[in-house]
C-alpha cells in the first residue's frame, strides 16, 4: 500500500510538506503542491479517509442539503448539485447529499456527528429554519440563495433585482411596452423562496418606470399544466409583444406551445428567460436568457467554503455576500415589437 512517506520520496519533499500539499492545511507553494499531487497520481495514492478522521478530526466531507420539490423544476436544482460536487471533488472533498425533508434535524445530525466539515445549503429560504442551527454548528456554512438574515455564514446568489431590470430595459429598448412575466409557483413563495419575488418585484417596479404595461403570472412546474398556462396567457394577453420567464418548466415548454400556435421568436413574440446556458442546450431552448449560473454559485461556495474548513485564521474572517451580476446571453429571440401582435394567432390551441 503506497503511504504518505512514498509521496514524500517521490516528490522529493518532507514527510510533512507532502502532507500539508495534499491536506490544505498550510500554505504551500503551487510548485511543491503540484509535485506532490503529481507524484501522488502516479503511485496510485488514495488517502485512508478513516485513519485521516482519526488523525486529523477531518473528514473531507462537505455536506449538501438539499431537496427535490414537486414545485420546481428538478432540472434545474440537479445544475445547483452538480455544480457544488464536482468543486468539492477539485478541493479533494466528498460530497454527503442530503435531502430529508426535515432540513432542520438532517442539519444538526450530521454537524453534531463531525459526519462532515463543513455545509452548503440549497433551497433556501427567506426565515430558513436551518440557519439558526447552522450558525451554532462547529462546521462552517455557505449557502447558494439568499436568505433574510445573512448573519454568520456566507452567501452566493444571482442578483435578481438586478436581473429583473435588465429583462425589461433590454426589451423596453428594442420598443416594446406590454410584456408577460411567468414566475415560478406560488407555492415557491408561500414557503420562502424569495428569489421568485427579488425577481418578479424588481421586474414590476422597472415596468412601472418604464411606462410598460406588465401581467405577472405564478406558472407552473409540470407538463401539461404548464403548457396550458402558457396558452391561457397568450389568449387572455393577445396585444403582449414580449415574453419574461422566470420559470425553468415553462422555458423548456414554451417551444411547443409556440409551434402549436404558429409563433416564431423573434417576428411574433420576444423571449427572454433566466436559465443556465447547460440549461438552454440540455433542452434545445433558443431563446436569449439571463445566465443563472449554477455552476459558477456552486464553484463560489465550496471554495469560500473550503478556505475556512482549512485556515482556523479564514475562519474568524468576515462573513461574504455576493450576489453575480446578470448576464445577458443573446440567442436571438428578441428584436422589435411586430406592428401587429400576433401572440394569440392559433386561438384555442390549448391540449
Amino acid at each position: 500500500m503506497v503511504t504518505i512517506g512514498d509521496i514524500a520520496r517521490a516528490a522529493g519533499v518532507s514527510r510533512s510538506t507532502a502532507s500539508y500539499a495534499l491536506s490544505g492545511k498550510r500554505s504551500i507553494s503551487e510548485a511543491v503542491q503540484e509535485r506532490v499531487r503529481e507524484a501522488a497520481r502516479e503511485l496510485g495514492y488514495t488517502p485512508n479517509a478513516g485513519a485521516r478522521a482519526l488523525a486529523t478530526a477531518e473528514t473531507r466531507v462537505i455536506g449538501l442539503l438539499a431537496q427535490f420539490l414537486e414545485d420546481e423544476f428538478a432540472p434545474a436544482m440537479l445544475q445547483y448539485i452538480r455544480g457544488v460536487s464536482d468543486t468539492a471533488r477539485a478541493l479533494g472533498y466528498d460530497t454527503l447529499l442530503v435531502t430529508e425533508a426535515d432540513g432542520a434535524r438532517a442539519l444538526g445530525r450530521i454537524t453534531s456527528s463531525r459526519m462532515v466539515d463543513g455545509v452548503v445549503l440549497l433551497n433556501v429560504a427567506q426565515d430558513d429554519a436551518r440557519l439558526p442551527l447552522l450558525r451554532n454548528a462547529p462546521q462552517p456554512g455557505t449557502l447558494v440563495g439568499l436568505p433574510g438574515d445573512c448573519s454568520g455564514v456566507d452567501v452566493f446568489d444571482l442578483d435578481f433585482e438586478a436581473t429583473g431590470r435588465l429583462m425589461v430595459d433590454h426589451l423596453h429598448r428594442l420598443g416594446h411596452r406590454e410584456l408577460i412575466l411567468v414566475s415560478q409557483p406560488a407555492h415557491v413563495v408561500e414557503r420562502g423562496g424569495a428569489y421568485v419575488w427579488r425577481l418578479q418585484n424588481a421586474v414590476a417596479q422597472q415596468a412601472r418606470a418604464r411606462g410598460i404595461r406588465l401581467h405577472a403570472v405564478f406558472g407552473e412546474s409540470q407538463q401539461p399544466q404548464v403548457g396550458r398556462c402558457l396558452h391561457a396567457l397568450f389568449d387572455a394577453h393577445p396585444t403582449a409583444t414580449g415574453l419574461l420567464l422566470g420559470n425553468e418548466a415553462a422555458a423548456a415548454a414554451l417551444p411547443s406551445v409556440l409551434h402549436a400556435r404558429g409563433l416564431v421568436a423573434p417576428r411574433d413574440l420576444s423571449v427572454v428567460g433566466r436559465y443556465s446556458d447547460e440549461f438552454a442546450r440540455t433542452f434545445s431552448l433558443p431563446f436569449s436568457s439571463i445566465e443563472s449560473a449554477p455552476d459558477r454559485l456552486g464553484e463560489l461556495a465550496v471554495t469560500q467554503l473550503v478556505r475556512r474548513i482549512v485556515s482556523p485564521d479564514n475562519r474568524e474572517e468576515p462573513h461574504i455576500l455576493r450576489l453575480l451580476p446578470p448576464e445577458l446571453i443573446d440567442r436571438g429571440s428578441t428584436g422589435p415589437p411586430p406592428a401587429v401582435p400576433s401572440t394569440s394567432s392559433v386561438q384555442g390551441g390549448t391540449p
